[in-house]
């Protein structure tokens, strides 16, 4: 399926945009601990079951949503977001990347449509007809159908699909900013039309990525994922974490967050560390005591032997913090332990991972991370 990125349409009925199956966290999940975040290169958003409203409205959303498409969701009879929406738009039209956990009853098709609405709206100069800027991937024709007609409120002119032949044919007619389809269709159509241009694609949602892989689409995928740009914003939406959807996430995401059970925190960075070895990563703390600790702890592990482990914060001489910041710099793999004030604007190249182990005094301190 394919479709251009032209006006926003008004959108129908609540339950007409979500095609009856908002999606929440799975059954028996409402009453899991809160989450304490540790955000690093993976990406998990996982709201709480109940498919109950937020307090936030989508207008007070931030980045802040185009009027059309707020006047296109009011229409609709949509003020308030769910809990997957108010975490997931903001992420994905703030250039990150999104791995949702998602079942059945959250608002999860209105969560990564809205957002790639916008991402195409901003673009300029606008598209070309073979230039495609957004891919959607649902495991089944039905679901691929049923989004598209989401879609399709926003945007004006689409095309939709009917057989693999006819979608070449209307592709390559009319062009498609956006496409939508199965992986096997999708994969199809990347072969036979040779003129689809996917050098600037914005956006990658994979929907359902858990019913991707049981439905043995992991080589379609793999496909048409390395037929893409790397700089890209990808959405993973999935009922289940299992580790075949880690995996996918590992090779689909660019830009990702991570959460976890606050008591977890310590060996989910331990783990993080020992895979990753031969990479080059920056935690921060929130206080030079937190840095100090680590410091003293990490180097005790034998999964870490061998492991450069530098320590910066601001109670340290100038001297001492230019000497550590200039080592790890050099370094082509280790670990730089920082404070997220005193590490404020570093620009250090090659750094792979970015930890960001306690949560901020201020969002303000890390804009670029």
């Amino acid at each position: 399926m394919g479709c251009g990125t032209r006006p926003i349409c008004p959108l129908q009925s609540p339950q007409d945009v979500n095609g009856g199956r908002q999606r929440g966290l799975r059954k028996g999940k409402s009453n899991r601990r809160r989450k304490a975040p540790l955000f690093c290169r993976r990406t998990m958003v996982s709201p709480n079951l109940n498919r109950a409203l937020t307090n936030t409205r989508f207008s007070d959303l931030n980045p802040a949503l185009s009027d059309p498409v707020l006047d296109a969701l009011k229409e609709g009879g949509f003020d308030y977001c769910t809990p997957v929406q108010a975490a997931t738009i903001p992420l994905l039209c703030g250039y990150k990347d999104v791995a949702v956990d998602a079942a059945t009853g959250s608002g999860e098709t209105l969560a990564f449509v809205v957002p790639l609405v916008e991402i195409l709206r901003r673009v300029s100069p606008a598209p070309k007809p073979q230039q495609v800027l957004g891919i959607i991937i649902s495991p089944t024709r039905e679901l691929s159908s049923q989004i598209y007609h989401v879609a399709k409120l926003f945007i004006a002119t689409l095309s939709k699909g009917g057989d693999v032949k006819a979608d070449v044919k209307k592709i390559e007619e009319d062009g498609a900013n956006l496409l939508i389809g199965t992986p096997s269709r999708l994969h199809d159509i990347m072969e036979r039309v040779d003129d689809l241009d996917f050098r600037n694609l914005e956006v990658l949602i994979l929907d359902e990525a858990d019913r991707l892989l049981d439905m043995g689409f992991q080589k379609q995928l793999n496909a048409i994922i390395s037929r893409l740009p790397k700089l890209r914003r990808t959405g993973l939406f999935s009922a289940t974490q299992t580790e075949a959807v880690q995996e996918l996430a590992k090779a689909g995401l660019r830009n990702p967050y991570f959460e976890c059970e606050a008591d977890k925190k310590p060996s989910e960075l331990v783990d993080l560390l020992v895979k990753n070895k031969s990479r080059k990563t920056i935690i921060y703390f929130m206080t030079c005591a937190c840095v100090d600790y680590w410091g003293v702890v990490l180097p005790q592990l034998s999964v870490l032997k061998g492991l450069s482990l530098i320590s910066l914060h601001g109670k340290m001489k100038q001297n001492a913090r230019e000497k550590a910041l200039a080592k790890f710099t050099s370094l082509t793999s280790g670990v730089l332990l920082c404070t997220d004030v005193d590490a404020r604007g570093l620009d250090i190249l090659g750094v792979d991972y970015i930890v960001q182990y306690d949560p901020p005094q201020s969002w303000s301190n890390c804009p670029s991370r």
